[in-house]
């Protein structure tokens, strides 16, 4: 290699750059790494600052699934009056429109007879609201038919009965229970989580028990209507498991975290009148031996009507029934259901689910029912 053009010093350099020689690519790369410079540095823009990342944020918590909240159940006091014009007014717009004829003749009286039973009224609370309007227009001719018809269908109704819960006070210290009967399908399980409404609503402190164990969704059902107002379900997560055992362990459980009130829904099958008697007795005797049941609650569909009167002498047979609750008593129900079942059971309708909603199930107003029969 040609170093003569180097000036000064060229022994010492000549020695350096044969030695990298030697060193082969080593050498090359730490020859070309001492000869490198640093690079410049760019002068700063105007918009760096725009540009330049943001500092990294400080991490944050892991996000939570947030609890389901609690829902607050409308007040019972006025749910009636809410509702009362879903109430069919065919039944009393059919009655007025007769007696609005002045004088009754036979055919007048066959057709009013004729409404009554249509309406599901039944025969034995027709024949008595038939004998009580004639037995009014005799004592008085000229009276106006609408306040005639309203007293008449009032005293069928029968506003003295009483209709409330027997299930204490809030805050007495002491466990009532109630059990709930009924077939399937007539919204038994729906109006044990509404009344479970009814009573948070009132302050009361609720267990349910599940207690329908051959109906596979039944158990989920309560369990979601109970989760939406924060009461506890007892239930068994095996299909067919012993209903009364179930009962029982939720009135134990009522009582160790001294509830209020315990809800029992049953199962509602009537292919064997037998098996039922013996099923619905097993229960009320084991809640029995925790809190003698203040309440045995039929729940009926006010539009099966004659049907449902099938149904509630059966149930009237083998439980003490103590109150009705007519569900879908809106919508095609006749109204004359009401009358029916009072005058074949000689016990009073204390609810009636005049919705699908939630709050729809209200505390029943005799006068008020009455009022949206004939449209007031």
């Amino acid at each position: 290699m040609d170093v003569s053009w180097i000036p000064g010093d060229s022994d010492l350099l000549v020695t350096v750059v044969a030695g990298l020689v030697v060193l082969g690519g080593a050498g090359a790369a730490l020859l070309g790494r001492t000869r490198k410079a640093p690079p410049r540095e760019a002068p700063p823009r105007e918009d760096d600052a725009a540009v330049a990342p943001a500092a990294a944020p400080a991490e944050a918590p892991v996000a939570t699934e947030p609890e389901s909240a609690v829902e607050t159940p409308e007040a019972v006091d006025h749910r009636f009056g809410r509702l009362r014009g879903r109430v069919g007014a065919g039944l009393g717009q059919s009655l007025l429109a007769i007696f609005r004829r002045g004088s009754l003749s036979q055919d007048d009286w066959d057709e009013l007879e004729e409404t009554l039973l249509l309406a599901d009224v039944g025969a034995a609370a027709t024949d008595e609201l038939m004998a009580d309007l004639k037995a009014r227009l005799r004592a008085d001719p000229q009276a106006d038919p609408r306040a005639l018809l309203r007293a008449a269908l009032l005293d069928v109704v029968d506003p003295g009965l009483d209709r409330s819960l027997r299930l204490g006070a809030a805050g007495d210290g002491a466990l009532h229970s109630a059990i709930v009967v009924g077939v399937n399908g007539v919204g038994k399980t729906t109006t044990v989580g509404k009344l479970a409404r009814v009573l948070v609503a009132e302050d009361r402190t609720v267990v349910l028990g599940a207690a329908d164990t051959f109906r596979a969704a039944a158990a989920d059902q309560l369990e979601t209507w109970g989760t939406r107002v924060g009461v506890p379900v007892v239930r068994s997560h095996v299909d067919g498991a012993d209903p009364a055992s179930v009962a029982f362990e939720a009135a134990d459980r009522a009582r160790a975290e001294q509830a209020e009130v315990l809800l029992v829904d049953t199962a509602g099958r009537l292919q064997n009148k037998q098996g039922l008697m013996d099923e619905l007795g097993k229960i009320v005797r084991v809640v029995s031996k925790v809190s003698p049941p203040s309440e045995v609650l039929l729940v009926l569909d006010a539009t099966t009507g004659q049907n449902g009167l099938t149904q509630a002498r059966v149930f009237g047979q083998v439980a003490p029934l103590t109150g009705i609750v007519l569900t879908k008593l809106d919508g095609t129900a006749k109204g004359g259901i009401v009358l029916a079942v009072q005058r074949e059971l000689g016990v009073p309708v204390k609810f009636v689910g005049l919705g699908e909603g939630a709050d729809d199930l209200a505390p029943f107003d005799p006068a008020g029912f009455v009022d949206s029969l004939l449209g007031e």
